[in-house]
């Protein structure tokens, strides 16, 4: 059997930035980016303080110590990892790959294993990578969506990936580095049947901590098994929905394929489950183009994915949360505010009698067909028939705006970060700190991207 715990605990340990592609770099750059101001405004839900409150631990006097964002309040590395992770996801405005959301699990991580051991930029971009690769290695051996077992990628997955990346902020050899992700391979959890409530982005924040937590308990000399991601009974075993994953490919780090440069980052325009993004612009499009009112529409049906149905689980929700996980309300919002933003996703605007007159308008084609590399629908469609009997086609939308292929420019990426850090901050601050995070790799460390004063 391939040894794949211990080589990519080696491609782990060895890995450089210099051997990164330049592009590589730049996605990890941008997710960084995205993903801090991302976090800034999901810092300012009431979870956050439940959280923090319940599990924010501060550590005995002396203790290596890490930094919530934006506040600066001090918690000890793992209860940081956590709090900052939870509210990277809360709003559910963060980044999307690899069937899930990495930079979410991963940034929170490495902000703060990286703040306790003093790493610079250079160094805390290469943790990224590797724990990108790490977990995009994996999931290309499992050839079922692992949503339709149940599994929340982000927190399983995650915690493989988060784990690698505290083993490199640490230093660990390659033996080290196996070992933390076998440690963590123990500590993986997450379930679909949480997204729309506060357990989704719990799990993700917690799949962030765990990755910290099991570097530091590798280094200390706890044991794991090194073959624990590959065993029979191991890992991608235990997770597979068919019993497919391939277990036994060998892992050649020397050729590997960068994921990072081949998947990317799917920045999000709407801060709601991914699995609604190519419908939304479809609808909007429809919306914008023809001049819809509610009052003129009489149904609205989406072309989609069966796996993102599964994810998609509230047909009238009720909440905020609930809105998140809602086909329905995406229809609903795109056609009523003709937009999908944070003020959308309230409970306020959810209660709307207009905005629930929708919901029963809406139905579904499902499909079961996934596109290369991914667990949604080779494209979304949305047709919208009026009251008058007209019926008008969006076409088939493959790709989101925002998406890897369909990118965000650097305006409309500092439009996102400007918003989310909304009026706390003054503009040159904002602007300051936009530009570190898109130079991060030369950040003395994490200090620098402090937005006091």
């Amino acid at each position: 059997m391939a040894k794949l715990t211990l080589g990519l605990g080696d491609f782990v340990a060895n890995l450089t930035l210099q051997q990164v592609p330049a592009d590589g770099c730049a996605i990890a750059r941008t997710g960084i980016a995205d993903c801090f101001g991302v976090l800034i405004a999901g810092a300012r839900d009431a979870e956050i303080a439940l959280v923090d409150r319940e599990l924010g631990g501060h550590g005995a006097a002396g203790a290596a110590s890490a930094s919530l964002i934006p506040s600066g309040a001090r918690r000890n590395v793992e209860s940081a990892a956590l709090i900052n992770g939870v509210a990277a996801h809360v709003l559910d405005y963060d980044d999307v790959s690899l069937d899930g959301h990495p930079s979410a699990v991963l940034v929170p991580a490495i902000l703060a294993q990286g703040e306790a051991s003093g790493a610079s930029g250079a160094q805390m971009l290469a943790a990224y990578v590797a724990g990108f690769e790490v977990w995009a290695e994996l999931l290309t051996r499992e050839p079922t969506p692992l949503h339709r077992k149940g599994w929340h990628p982000s927190a399983v997955l995650g915690t493989i990936a988060a784990a690698a990346a505290c083993a490199k902020l640490r230093g660990l050899d390659g033996p080290g580095a196996a070992s933390a992700m076998a440690i963590a391979a123990s500590m993986a959890s997450g379930l679909v049947a949480n997204f729309g409530t506060m357990t989704k982005s719990f799990q993700v924040g917690r799949a962030g901590q765990s990755g910290v937590i099991a570097a530091r308990l590798a280094q200390a000399g706890l044991t794991a098994s090194l073959d624990a991601l590959e065993h029979p009974a191991g890992l991608l075993a235990a997770l597979s929905p068919e019993g497919k994953a391939e277990r036994d490919r060998p892992f050649d780090a020397a050729h590997k394929t960068w994921h990072i440069v081949e998947e990317g980052l799917n920045i999000k325009r709407y801060p709601i489950c991914y699995a609604t993004h190519r419908s939304i612009d479809a609808a909007l499009g429809l919306v914008e183009r023809h001049n819809l009112s509610p009052d003129k529409v009489e149904r609205i049906h989406v072309s989609t994915g069966k796996t993102q149905l599964v994810m998609l689980r509230n047909a009238r929700p009720q909440t905020g949360l609930e809105a998140k996980f809602s086909m329905q309300f995406a229809m609903a919002a795109a056609l009523v505010a003709r937009k999908v933003g944070l003020a959308e996703l309230t409970d306020t605007f959810v209660r709307r009698s207009d905005v629930q007159a929708i919901f029963p308008r809406v139905s579904f084609t499902a499909t079961d067909a996934t596109m290369p590399g991914s667990a949604f629908a080779p494209a979304d469609s949305v047709a919208i028939t009026t009251t008058s009997g007209e019926t008008l086609q969006s076409g088939p939308v493959e790709y989101a705006k925002g998406s890897h292929q369909h990118p965000l420019s650097r305006d409309e990426l500092w439009a996102k970060f400007a918003d989310c850090l909304g009026g706390d901050y003054p503009e040159t601050r904002k602007s300051s700190a936009f530009e570190n995070l898109l130079m991060f790799d030369r950040l003395n460390g994490a200090a620098d991207l402090t937005l006091k004063q």
